[in-house]
Order: structure tokens, then C-alpha cells, then sequence
């Protein structure tokens, strides 16, 4: 069965020590709830290795927000997986819009990314999603399924299994837009049948794919709702211990 995950993708946000802070309540909060679905914090790189001593990895899991594209070398200010691994944290983000546009990450550079997350045991959440010029010009899905191909599918269906997908539409980042109920849930349909037609059902059926645009305590519900939705990866409404409680509350 699918899990339901919600994931916080703090992005360039909180000092350590207003990290710390932030994950100790969010652990209290959490201990007296019971909650249907994992609960990812993931946090800048220099938060890895002090928030990994402090929290309950049964309550709350860790995770990275990137990884290079090579193993290790001179390659000034990069992290590699296996640093991120070394950490404790078993979770890194890949394939963010913002990286995909801010910093030029092709889909054969995530390609290696992903890999390279995979040997080193690390999960990758894997993010897909078009532009607004590429959902006005109904070129959605041809986007998604390109990214898909050409950055996942050379992996086998065993290491498929462990990747958790993010649909992104990259319109409604941080512009306060969300897709609609039916665009969410028609194209979480198609990213499952994209699976489907490569890996099978059964991998399919494992395969959590998180909804990630702009996604917060008011149309979680809503969105969750889909029976294609399996959780969301959560931009700026992860960075309030209510707004994100509230979204995990969902479940």
C-alpha cells in the first residue's frame, strides 16, 4: 500500500537554532497525536547532523533538500549523498522546480542525482511539474512524462519502489495559486498510469506521489481528498508549527 507522507521543504529558511527549536515543539505536538502518515522535515544542510540527534526518527524523519552529481572531488561547496547519508538523514529532495530553474538542473543531472541518492540509501523525493507556458500550451503531460523518462527510468523497478514523487505545477509556487481539485487529480492519474505503463501495476500501487504547489492548511482537505494524492510536499506553510500541524491533522 501507498503511504501517506506530508514533507516540509523548509528551502533557505530558519537558522539552526530556530531549526531546533522548531522540531522540539513540533515533536512534543505530535507524541499525543496519532498520526495516519510520516512526517518529513526537510532542512538546510548545516541542520542535518543537530536536529538528527534530537528527534524521535519515529515521529518525525529527515531529510535533505539536494545532493551533487558526483560522488565526491573538487567541486567547491557541493554535498554529496554520501555526506547527507553520513548525517543520519534518510530523505533528500531532488528535482525542485527552483533548482530546475535557478540553478540550470537538467533532467540528465538529476538522472545522476537520483542514482547517486540510491547507492547511498538515501530516498529521493522527486520532484515533476510544467511551466505555465507549457499548461497553456497543454503540454503538460508530454513535460512530466520527459522528466520522468529521461531522470528515473533507468533504474530498476526495486529502486523505483523507494522513490516518493512530488507533481509540482511550477505556476503555482509561491504565487498564492493552486491547481484545481480536477487538474490535481487528472494529472496524479497520469503520473500513475506513466508508472503503470513502465513498472507495472504493483509498483504503481506503491508509489506515493505527493502534491506540491502551494499547498496549505486551507486546501489541504480538499486536495488529499484525490485518491491519486497521497500527501504534499510543503513549501512555506511548513515553516509555522500551527499551519503545519494543521496539514498533518489532515490524515
Amino acid at each position: 500500500m501507498r503511504k501517506s507522507i506530508i514533507a516540509g521543504n523548509w528551502k533557505m529558511n530558519k537558522t539552526l537554532q530556530e531549526g531546533i527549536s522548531f522540531v522540539k515543539e513540533l515533536e512534543s505536538k505530535l507524541k499525543n497525536k496519532n498520526v495516519n502518515c510520516d512526517v518529513i522535515v526537510c532542512v538546510p544542510f548545516i541542520h542535518l547532523v543537530s536536529i538528527y540527534e534530537i528527534i524521535d526518527t519515529k515521529i518525525i524523519k529527515l531529510g535533505a533538500q539536494n545532493n551533487a552529481d558526483n560522488s565526491y572531488g573538487a567541486y567547491t561547496g557541493e554535498i554529496s549523498a554520501a555526506m547527507i547519508a553520513s548525517t543520519g538523514a534518510k530523505y533528500v529532495i531532488l528535482g525542485h522546480s527552483e533548482r530546475r530553474v535557478f540553478y540550470k538542473e537538467t533532467n540528465l543531472s538529476l538522472k545522476k542525482k537520483v542514482e547517486l541518492a540510491l547507492k547511498n540509501n538515501l530516498i529521493p523525493i522527486f520532484c515533476i511539474g510544467e511551466s505555465l507556458e507549457e499548461r497553456k500550451s497543454a503540454k503538460q503531460n508530454m513535460v512530466i512524462e520527459t522528466q520522468m523518462k529521461d531522470s528515473l527510468f533507468s533504474i530498476s523497478a526495486n529502486d523505483f519502489e523507494k522513490i516518493i514523487l512530488a507533481y509540482e505545477p511550477v505556476w503555482a509556487i509561491g504565487t498564492g495559486e493552486t491547481a484545481t481539485s480536477n487538474q490535481i487529480q487528472d494529472m496524479h492519474t497520469f503520473i500513475r498510469k506513466i508508472i503503470v505503463n513502465k513498472y507495472g501495476q504493483a509498483v504503481a500501487n506503491k508509489t506515493s506521489i505527493l502534491y506540491g504547489g502551494s499547498c496549505n492548511e486551507n486546501n489541504a482537505k480538499e486536495i488529499f481528498a484525490n485518491s491519486n494524492v497521497d500527501g504534499g510536499l510543503i513549501g512555506g506553510a511548513s515553516l509555522k508549527i500551527d499551519t503545519f500541524l494543521q496539514i498533518i491533522e489532515t490524515f
